[in-house]
């Protein structure tokens, strides 16, 4: 008789907190059949600013938006005609490669993210048309030498490119990575400067993920976090007179797996009859001793995630498989083998096709999913071969039965 297991893993966790000066990044993998080769994880953390109000164009370019609650403010008076690290430049560090763990294996994988772009908004305190003699955006241009809507080689958005009478609202996006940006003053900015988005006490980031592959990994809470360095000459810096509010930013992400094995047997598969070849006709009409006996049996597979499988026998065992009997507890083997449906591979990376189960496990011990496999129909082949048939007729008009339970473990 064989045994089905069904298997939803669904792990649920409270998210990380974040501290003063860092933010947290929620992502999750949940596999959907509607959508079973999109195997990739689901951002959930909501965007604020840029990416909130344009969602479509953040999508064109792979971001997301989010607060970094840092300001930066003039140490000293900024003059015009300053050289690029004294007066407002931004450069960004490039790919950080951090480590996520499991929170209870311990098992880790590789998240990678990137800071894309920078927005603020600038106040300069003296009015514009106080500095230069003109208002408006206009005034603003002859500040700068043109606006802040770009900085080549970094290019601007036009979504935040407000202005007032001693602001203007700005979003670099940074082409490459380790790449500074900077504007120069021609009129000397004697009463300070100042970048803080609409004097909420941040900065706005556009950030990148390349997240790992969820079919790879385990089911639970992942949790990593990187840390940048703030200041002159730091991993985010602004240059040598506009200072930081704070000389690190964190980013604490928290990666959610959930994953499906699901095995679904029809009604009455748990009861396998062994037959051979054409039934039993050619040997009780024809005398010809049947070569084997066998069944072949479905059932429909359903899963994002690696799992084994082996056998454990009920009635008897002979060597690494399990057995049939007779009522004087004679046993002859039984093989049980798999197939499983395209997506599935074994441990070389190959299809598995009749491939046997063992009661240790032996050569079954990791089945991995290139995708999310959906209720796929699936065979488990039970049979006896050519000895164990010639020992059975030995002893005509018995009857040979045993049970045998098959195993999908997800604990791989």
């Amino acid at each position: 008789m064989s045994k089905r297991f069904f298997l939803l893993l669904l792990c649920m966790a409270l998210p990380a907190l974040a501290s003063a000066g860092s933010v947290n990044i929620d992502a999750s993998f949940r596999p959907d059949p509607a959508k079973p080769f999109e195997n990739k994880f689901r951002n959930d953390t909501p965007n604020r600013a840029l990416c909130a109000a344009h969602p479509a164009y953040c999508a064109s370019l792979n971001i997301h938006s989010l607060f970094m609650p840092v300001t930066f403010s003039a140490k000293e008076p900024i003059r015009a005609g300053h050289s690029q690290r004294n007066g407002p430049m931004i450069k960004l560090p490039g790919w950080s490669d951090l480590q996520v763990t499991h929170s209870q294996t311990g098992a880790t994988d590789v998240l990678r993210v990137r800071i894309k772009g920078i927005g603020a908004t600038y106040y300069t305190f003296r009015s514009v048309e106080d500095l230069t003699g003109i208002g408006g955006s206009w005034g603003h241009a002859r500040l700068w030498g043109s606006t802040w809507l770009t900085a080549p080689p970094c290019t601007g958005v036009s979504y935040l490119s407000g202005v007032g009478h001693n602001w203007a609202n700005f979003f670099w996006i940074f082409p490459n990575d380790e790449t500074m940006c900077s504007k120069q003053a021609n009129f000397d900015l004697d009463q300070g400067f100042v970048i803080n988005y609409a004097n909420t006490g941040n900065v706005i980031f556009a950030y990148e993920l390349e997240t790992p592959n969820p079919l790879k990994m385990e089911a639970g809470l992942y949790t990593g976090q990187v840390t940048y360095t703030v200041g002159p000459g730091q991993q985010i810096d602004f240059g040598d007179v506009m200072l930081p509010s704070d000389s690190t930013f964190q980013i604490v992400f928290t990666l959610t797996v959930e994953h499906t094995l699901k095995v679904e047997i029809p009604p009455g598969g748990n009861r396998i009859q062994l037959e051979p070849q054409g039934g039993w006709q050619a040997w009780l009409n024809q005398g010809r001793k049947p070569a084997r006996l066998f069944r072949d049996q479905t059932f429909n597979l359903s899963a994002s995630s690696r799992f084994k499988m082996q056998l454990e026998c009920g009635t008897g065992q002979i060597g690494d498989t399990c057995a049939v009997k007779n009522a004087a507890g004679d046993l002859v083997p039984l093989d049980v083998l798999v197939s499983l449906p395209n997506g599935m591979t074994n441990t070389d990376g190959a299809a598995v096709n009749r491939l046997p189960l063992r009661v240790s496990g032996t050569g079954s011990e990791l089945f991995q999913p290139s995708f999310y496999v959906d209720r796929r129909p699936a065979t488990l082949h039970f049979e006896v071969q050519r000895e164990g048939v010639e020992e059975m007729l030995k002893r005509e008009g018995e009857t040979w039965s045993g049970s045998v339970s098959v195993i999908w473990d997800s604990e791989v």
